[in-house]
């Protein structure tokens, strides 16, 4: 029998429930945070807005990789849009 994931169930299990958080209110918080509609937000962090739209609308869990991404915009948003331009004039060789 395999186990699937609700996306409204925590993200992570093993924490207490005042810390439990589920994957379509991260995203959405995050998101919400940064003022950008889901096109906008996806465009300006490189995110596919299919994935996004999926789990803000709680269809899917998203990846581990996506979670840690999510955590380092809402820590600092500036610094991902920073760490992203650079990445863009290098690719560039501006």
């Amino acid at each position: 029998m395999s186990l699937m994931l609700h996306p409204d169930l925590p993200i992570d299990a093993a924490a207490p429930p005042r810390d439990s958080v589920c994957a379509r209110a991260l995203v959405q918080r995050v998101r919400w945070g940064t003022g950008l509609s889901q096109d906008a937000f996806a465009r300006t962090f490189g995110l596919d807005s299919e994935t996004l739209s999926e789990v803000e609308a709680g269809r899917t869990v998203p990846d581990a990789a996506l979670l840690a991404y999510l955590r380092v915009i809402e820590w600092s948003p500036s610094a991902v849009l920073d760490a992203l331009s650079r990445s863009d004039h290098s690719r560039r060789g501006d």
